[in-house]
């Protein structure tokens, strides 16, 4: 089994965060988006992941040059061959997958690096293919799925008039990929673009009339890290899905001093807390100070300085300082408020 990873993606949503850190690679509860994603992956398929191909972006459009590093690293951590894809020009979903065709062979995961879920069921390995689903309250804003005794029979995109509740989150299982990088590159010789692009519904819709049946995947939860607030709202969830699991995810070596530590909360390596309340719901990076502080219901990433505080739905960077007086704020990567 492999995995797809298109993460390209400018994640100008998420800006001042990602102006310094590709959207995937921002840290939620101590571990990148990224990694969150392909765990969770890990955990609904019932296969060894052979390999996890990641398909970013250029240097030029905020790429660092330390990325594909990372990348390899979270392959390696789940036992996996790691490859790294550059996608020189956004033009459409399944351009995207295509950047990464050499790895496109054999049964695969096709999971769009914007987003996170909490599932329980076990990926159907013998059907053709699975789109991963969340039911919505309102799915006139997302491509959904309609379903006939237990297969898919049609996508829709942003359907004005009711036609279901399915919602497609992103995330899709193809048992022949070999198959997949051939449909994308009919559609590439032959130019056909929607809205100017190559777009993977025109994919699965061809493989659909080919015969291929697609079964849902169907969600718990599913957690979107498009803007400041979702993101911070996810980090919430992580954290409240990590303490039903049992998991203490603050560090040993955290020093208090006259300070509390509200459950569920990060807390990381070398963080010092003095005259603080923290939580609940609450991530600190490691190599943080924080003083004089209540904190409630916030992402704050490594290296942060924090005085005087009183923070609730707020979202920091890294080696950010902050003094002073302000709620609900989002500020990036060495920002300094004092």
């Amino acid at each position: 089994m492999k995995i797809i990873v298109p993460m390209a993606g400018v994640g100008s949503r998420l800006r001042p965060h990602t102006l310094t850190t590709p959207k995937p690679l921002t840290v939620i509860a101590g571990k990148t988006i990224v990694q969150r994603l392909v765990e969770d992956i890990s955990k609904v398929i019932d296969e060894k992941i052979e390999e996890i191909a990641f398909i970013i972006g250029p240097a030029k459009k905020g790429f660092p040059s330390d990325t594909k590093d990372k990348l390899m690293t979270i392959a390696d951590s789940l036992g996996a061959k790691g490859s790294v894809y550059v996608q020189e020009e956004a033009l459409g979903t399944a351009h995207a997958i295509y950047a990464a065709k050499e790895s496109l062979s054999g049964p695969c995961v096709v999971a769009y690096a914007d987003t996170l879920f909490k599932a329980d069921f076990t990926l159907d390995t013998n059907a053709d293919g699975a789109i991963w689903v969340k039911q919505v309250e309102d799915p006139s804003a997302f491509g959904v799925i309609k379903l006939e005794d237990g297969f898919i029979t049609d996508f829709i995109e942003k359907p004005k008039d009711f036609v279901s509740d399915l919602a497609i989150i992103g995330i899709y299982y193809f048992k022949d990929g070999n198959k997949l990088r051939e449909e994308i590159q009919y559609l590439i010789d032959n130019d056909l673009k929607e809205n100017n692009e190559y777009q993977l519904t025109n994919v699965l819709e061809s493989l659909k009339q080919q015969g291929a049946k697609f079964i849902p995947g169907k969600v718990d939860a599913w957690m979107d890290c498009g803007k400041k607030d979702p993101t911070v709202d996810t980090n919430k969830q992580v954290l409240g899905f990590e303490a039903a699991d049992g998991n203490n995810l603050v560090s040993d070596d955290v020093i208090l001093e006259n300070s509390e530590i509200i459950q569920p909360c990060y807390i990381g390596k070398n963080v010092v807390l003095k005259n603080a309340k923290i939580g609940p719901y609450v991530s600190i990076g490691e190599n943080s100070v924080v003083e004089n502080a209540t904190i409630t219901n916030s992402l704050i990433q490594t290296n942060v300085e924090i005085t005087n505080a009183n923070f609730d739905n707020a979202m920091i960077g890294n080696f950010a300082k902050f003094n002073g007086e302000f709620t609900s704020i989002s500020i990036g990567d060495y920002t300094e408020l004092t």
